[in-house]
């Protein structure tokens, strides 16, 4: 009878899940997003008409991004804190730099060309700002005193208006949205936070004026889309028969006319949503949503399971910040938010947005294994 080469006991002997752990990666988070990248490459195939090479340039994208990921989750949390104020301070000084001499892009100011690529900083302030809100109680006992909070709404404030002034609204609101859940979970009172709400209430009538004229356009697309069904309501129309016409069980594979005969714009990126549950139905899209579900669940649990102050603020802000995007993306395609050009989170074509989440993803899993090895 042949005999097992290794054994338990066995130096040699490696177990996937002490495997992962030396790579520092957390396989349930892994797996979760493993499947929505593969859900991505079905979709994305599809909504692009079967284009093999759209296909070809998605599957690029992904193994960049799980790369990236891989990368990131081997820089241990400690080593992100003494980092992050040279990161964000970088972000900021980009950020100013857009604005005396960035390059224009359909109407607005938000890339920085280096001649061989040409980079949006807002996409480094996505992780830069709640990372450097984070950075703030790092070493402080909760709650935290009053002038680290108002610091860290100033920073919030201050990194979304050098974003606005771009113009860009929608991702000045999600990157502001990061830092102000750090400042949530570090213990920002109630009180100010209904106090925020109902000034950003009140401030709405004065900031309709300032707004550029597509802004306010979208606003009242989201309104009355019917108003202009072949101008600026006709994306979300064309979105909502989607999304209707796959009924319970969907089309099938390669079954969405409305992608395939043109009649939905931006089916790949921002709209793509609308192309899986014209395919897949209520049914896929119920499981797509419980996938997304799973991830979040991980997300908030290894920010539970954090040990230091730092690792447990900015895992709770990135998988918080992913929900934001995710509910945009849903809102904004199903017509119950106006359309802000904002991506299906690891399923939409594109490699920037991609890159920047799996870079979270990455930090999350470096604060659970590193977790590990120190209480070890």
């Amino acid at each position: 009878m042949i005999k097992s080469i290794t054994s338990n006991n066995d130096p040699l002997y490696v177990t996937p899940k002490t495997l992962l752990a030396k790579l520092h990666l957390d396989g349930w988070l892994l797996l979760g997003l493993i499947l929505l990248l593969s859900t991505s490459l079905i979709v994305v195939y599809s909504a692009s008409g079967g284009d093999p090479d759209v296909a070809k340039q998605q599957a690029f994208r992904i193994l960049v991004a799980l790369g990236v990921m891989f990368v990131f989750a081997q820089i241990s949390p400690s080593k992100l804190v003494i980092f992050t104020p040279w990161v964000f301070l970088i972000g900021l000084i980009m950020l100013i730099a857009v604005l005396l001499f960035g390059d224009m892009g359909k109407g607005a100011q938000r890339w920085l060309d280096f001649g061989i690529v040409r980079f949006q900083p807002s996409e480094l302030m996505k992780l830069a700002l709640p990372m450097m809100v984070a950075w703030l109680f790092a070493y402080t006992d909760f709650p935290p005193p009053p002038l680290r909070l108002l610091l860290g709404v100033f920073l919030v404030g201050l990194t979304a208006g050098l974003i606005v002034v771009q113009p860009d609204l929608g991702t000045s609101i999600l990157i502001a949205m990061s830092g102000i859940f750090v400042l949530f979970f570090a213990g920002l009172p109630w009180k100010v936070i209904l106090l925020v709400v109902a000034a950003i209430g009140a401030s709405i009538p004065i900031a309709w004026n300032f707004m550029y004229a597509y802004q306010k356009q979208r606003v009242l697309t989201f309104l009355d889309p019917e108003s202009d069904p072949l101008g600026s309501g006709y994306h979300i129309i064309q979105s909502k028969i989607a999304i209707g016409s796959g009924g319970v069980d969907g089309k099938g594979f390669l079954g969405s006319t409305q992608a395939h005969l043109e009649f939905l714009p931006e089916s790949t990126t921002d709209f793509i949503f609308a192309v899986f549950a014209e395919e897949f139905g209520l049914i896929g899209v119920v499981i797509l949503l419980l996938l997304y579900a799973f991830v979040l669940l991980r997300g908030m649990y290894i920010a539970y399971q954090a040990q230091d102050n730092f690792s447990r603020l900015i895992a709770a802000s990135f998988t918080m910040t992913f929900f934001v995007y995710l509910t945009v993306n849903i809102g904004m395609v199903s017509g119950m938010l106006p359309v802000v050009g904002v991506p299906l989170p690891l399923v939409s074509y594109g490699g920037t947005s991609m890159v920047t989440l799996m870079i979270s993803f990455g930090i999350l899993m470096s604060i659970q294994t590193h977790k590990k090895m120190l209480s070890n």
